[in-house]
């Protein structure tokens, strides 16, 4: 096996997007097969308890290797959303001001999967409030989050929308 430090720059690209398509893959897989077996709201309700442990296990890697400092606020955050294992697969955007970060889910490959196959977009509202609060209060635990919008919700110009901003 070659060792990682002996790859071009290109294979390294293509091995970072590779592995976070097989990741996103494995998780819709996972989650299809719970939604085939329990119905939509249990394979929800898996879902959550994943994420919930899953995002702050995110948060803390990206944390450590990046060497973001804890409790260090919204550039922390918006800095920490640049390395998520679907960041560089899914296009998105970071719009900031001084007080607030909005994260616009621009493109959105589970959504794009869902309707390739002819399926419904994933309610995943409930399931992205559990993922974006344990990420962000991971990075700073101050930092509190709204969605603005996300499926079962009307998409628009983006699959999902959430507010950041630093509370008491």
């Amino acid at each position: 096996m070659k060792d990682l430090e002996n790859y071009t720059k290109s294979e390294l690209i293509k091995l970072l997007k590779v592995y976070s398509k097989n990741w996103l893959a494995h998780d819709g897989c996972w989650f299809l097969a719970a939604e085939e077996k329990f119905g939509i709201e249990t394979a929800i309700e898996l879902d959550k308890k994943s994420w919930e442990r899953f995002a702050v296990s995110e948060a803390r890697r990206i944390m450590k290797e990046f060497e973001i400092p804890e409790n260090s606020g919204l550039d922390a955050l918006e800095k920490a959303f640049n390395y998520r294992l679907y960041a560089h697969i899914n296009k998105q955007e970071i719009l900031r001001t001084k007080d607030k970060l909005t994260f616009k889910m621009i493109d959105c490959r589970v959504q794009k999967t869902r309707s390739e196959k002819k399926l419904p977009l994933f309610p995943c509202k409930p399931v992205g409030l559990v993922e974006f609060t344990n990420f962000a209060k991971t990075i700073d635990k101050r930092i509190q989050v709204r969605c603005i919008s996300c499926p079962p919700d009307d998409v628009k110009d983006s699959y999902c929308i959430w507010e950041f901003w630093i509370g008491e």
